[in-house]
């Protein structure tokens, strides 16, 4: 079964009405990051009639079609994963009057988001995707222990508490490897 590799920290970042000053909480950790053409491979092992390069052909053709409908207002609704949309960030300060809004000086950025698919088959929500994850923290498997006393045994899975706050430091896990 995957396992989710998560490390324990202490928050660090001294803020006199934080709460959350000297607590520990788990960061996410990655063992790699899968390129265009790994998981082309990795979709064509998986009983899949079409080659490796058929695979990433659809891929590539996929992102630039999202690109595409993305640029013309659109949104992508991908049938039990979910939908990609856009956002907008604007400067501070805004404008003052509705007609003095220009997108050229107060318009600063386009974001590509994405809302996972919230249907009951396929239910990709925070809260229903904790119940099918099983977490395993690094230091113990960098050990070789397999002791993960102090996590909860939920739904066959182990789960580690904790809300969904980014309470600091790197969350992508891009930054170190494990594993690979």
């Amino acid at each position: 079964m995957s396992k989710i590799l998560y490390e324990v920290y202490q928050n660090d970042i001294k803020d006199s009405e934080s709460a959350m000053y000297g607590k520990w909480y788990a960061r996410l950790k990655s063992t790699e990051t899968m390129t265009l053409t790994k998981m082309a491979k990795h979709i064509s092992e998986h009983g899949s009639v079409f080659t490796e390069d058929v695979v990433e052909g659809v891929i590539k053709k996929f992102k630039t079609c999202l690109l595409e409908l993305l640029l013309d207002s659109k949104k992508v609704k991908v049938a039990g994963l979910g939908t990609f949309y856009l956002t907008c960030e604007c400067t501070k300060g805004g404008a003052d009057k509705a007609e003095d809004f220009n997108v050229n000086q107060h318009l600063s950025a386009l974001h590509i988001r994405f809302l996972p698919d919230q249907t009951a088959e396929d239910n990709l929500s925070s809260r229903e995707f904790i119940k099918k994850a099983e977490f395993v923290n690094v230091k113990n498997l960098l050990s070789g222990s397999t002791d993960d006393s102090g996590e909860n045994q939920e739904n066959g899975s182990n789960t580690s508490g904790g809300g969904s706050t980014n309470t600091g430091g790197n969350t992508d896990g891009d930054d170190e490897s494990y594993g690979d």
